[in-house]
């Protein structure tokens, strides 16, 4: 079991270590394509705050969610 764990470990390590730098690549050749003159990389700062944004959407929709559960336990028990 450990050694399954472990080599899940090492591969999300190498995975993350790979796409970390991609995105310098990415960012230089949407920076050379704006210089140049085309809009192929023009959409690529709305995609990036859509990603950034979806996952604190979730975290809050979980939380005014969990906190409206505890509430209504809340009531239930003070009746």
């Amino acid at each position: 079991m450990l050694n399954k764990k472990l080599t899940l470990f090492v591969i999300g390590v190498l995975i993350s270590i790979q796409s970390s730098s991609q995105c310098a690549m990415c960012k230089a050749v949407v920076e050379a394509n704006l210089e140049s003159g085309d809009d192929i990389g023009s959409g690529l700062n709305d995609g990036i705050l859509y990603l950034m944004a979806t996952p604190y959407i979730f975290v809050l929709l979980f939380g005014i969610f969990f906190y409206l559960q505890k509430r209504k336990k809340g009531v239930k028990e003070i009746l």
